[in-house]
């Protein structure tokens, strides 16, 4: 954008520059061409009435001298001719040229002064040919012609217009440096307003613009965008907050609820009331669930933190040993594999702890028993990749773009144990620690999720 701006404003200089200096180098070189004949006139018109006696007399010695002093000071050829067209006295350097001379010396014999010199001819290198009558009483005797190289004239109309093409050379990159202070000045507001988009999309909630440079519109445009950006963060930070906030009040409530229904579970005597008492009970766990992945998700949305070094290696390794007695019960095979030496990753506290809790504890959940769920810990892509593995029934390649969606679960899976947050945290906590959630099918069957964080 701001290249086409610059370029805009260019052009437009640029034809108003030429609209002006073309029109004046063309009136420079007419008026030089006009001085030179006016110049060159003026000396046919003194020559003429010096010739007069040598045409009546015969007495040339005096025009002989001035034709020949004339062309000693200024190179230019001069000649006196009678009616009968012959020259009777001439400079040294004066050329014979009927094609140039001849209509000045039809117009001269006719009694009227002539001059023939247009702009096209000054590149041609033919000479600028002044005649002027020679009279006596009104009567014509002769003429005088002069013949004046157009070298000077040439050299003299080139000065003026190098002179025009360096004034506009400069006014061109007077131009351009204008052009894009002024392109700075008008996009300096869009070009912060972009930077401060990026970075409230990459997750700085606190970016802002300033609107202090720029045109009216662009600054109230700037001031719009922060009341907006304003009132979006504080709307979802009161949302995050209410969601904090709820699960962590319905929680004693919660508590309390289910400790009175299990009071009641000796005063039930008959079975239906035992089974449904039961229910109570797994409903009741079931919604304390539900409330810690509220929370769990609303502390990780908010996570602001600076990123820190792990290492996954060591991280996959404790997170084993924590899970090991599980798996053990429910006769599951649950092994790491990572590399000897450290493998550093940046990401928010407790990401990657939180991450594979969850993805471990649905690996768990879904494998069959005597399967197998493995850990591999690597380095790919310039980065730090986490695999979770397990052999399980999977998900359809329909389904695995649900996964991560807030309460949402396979319906084949309505039966197991679990809130639907679990995917959800783990992708909101490896977003904001700048790495990628993608899940796919395992072979040969099961479903294996990667975690790729940025290499410390």
């Amino acid at each position: 954008m701001r290249r086409r701006l610059i370029v805009s404003y260019l052009l437009l200089l640029t034809l108003v520059l030429l609209a002006l200096e073309l029109p004046l180098a063309d009136t420079l070189a007419n008026r030089e061409m006009e001085r030179v004949r006016a110049d060159r006139l003026a000396d046919a018109t003194r020559f003429a009435s010096l010739s007069g006696p040598a045409l009546r007399l015969g007495v040339t010695s005096a025009v002989r001298a001035e034709l020949n002093r004339y062309e000693e000071l200024y190179s230019i050829g001069a000649a006196v001719v009678d009616r009968d067209r012959a020259v009777v006295v001439a400079s040294p350097g004066y050329a014979t040229r009927p094609e140039a001379t001849g209509a000045a010396l039809r117009a001269a014999f006719a009694g009227q002064q002539f001059t023939s010199f247009a702009l096209t001819d000054l590149w041609s290198g033919e000479p600028l040919v002044v005649a002027a009558p020679v009279s006596d009483g009104g009567e014509v005797l002769g003429t005088v012609i002069i013949t004046s190289p157009t070298n000077r004239l040439r050299r003299a109309v080139l000065g003026w217009w190098a002179t025009l093409a360096a004034i506009g050379a400069l006014a061109v990159l007077a131009f351009v440096l204008t052009a894009v202070r002024l392109a700075n000045w008008v996009l300096r507001p869009v070009t912060v307003l972009d930077a401060a988009t990026h970075e409230i999309a990459a997750g700085d909630r606190t970016a802002r613009v300033r609107h202090s440079a720029g045109p009216p519109e662009l600054r109230r445009l700037a001031a719009s965008f922060n009341h907006m950006a304003d009132a979006v963060s504080d709307l979802v930070e009161r949302q995050r907050a209410f969601v904090a906030h709820a699960s962590h009040q319905l929680r004693n409530p919660l508590t309390a609820l289910r400790l009175r229904v299990e009071e009641l579970g000796p005063s039930l005597t008959d079975e239906y009331g035992r089974t449904e008492h039961a229910l109570a009970l797994d409903e009741t766990d079931r919604l304390a669930h539900v409330l810690d992945g509220l929370l769990a998700l609303a502390r990780a949305e908010r996570s602001e933190e600076t990123l820190v070094v792990v290492d996954a290696a060591e991280v996959a390794g404790f997170r084993e040993r924590a899970w090991e007695p599980l798996a053990r019960h429910r006769r599951i095979t649950l092994t790491v594999r990572r590399p000897s030496e450290p493998v550093y990753a940046l990401t928010v506290p407790t990401a990657l702890d939180q991450a594979l809790d969850a993805l471990i504890d649905n690996a768990l959940k879904f494998a069959d028993e005597g399967g197998r769920v493995e850990v591999v810990v690597d380095r790919a892509d310039d980065g730090v990749r986490v695999v979770v593995r397990d052999d399980g029934p999977g998900l359809p390649d329909g389904q695995l773009q649900q996964a991560t969606e807030r309460f949402w679960r396979a319906p084949q899976t309505q039966n197991v144990e679990g809130a639907g947050l679990g995917l959800a945290i783990v992708a909101v906590l490896v977003d904001v620690s700048g790495g990628r959630l993608t899940m796919r099918p395992a072979q040969p069957r099961g479903l294996a999720a990667t975690l790729w964080f940025r290499a410390a």
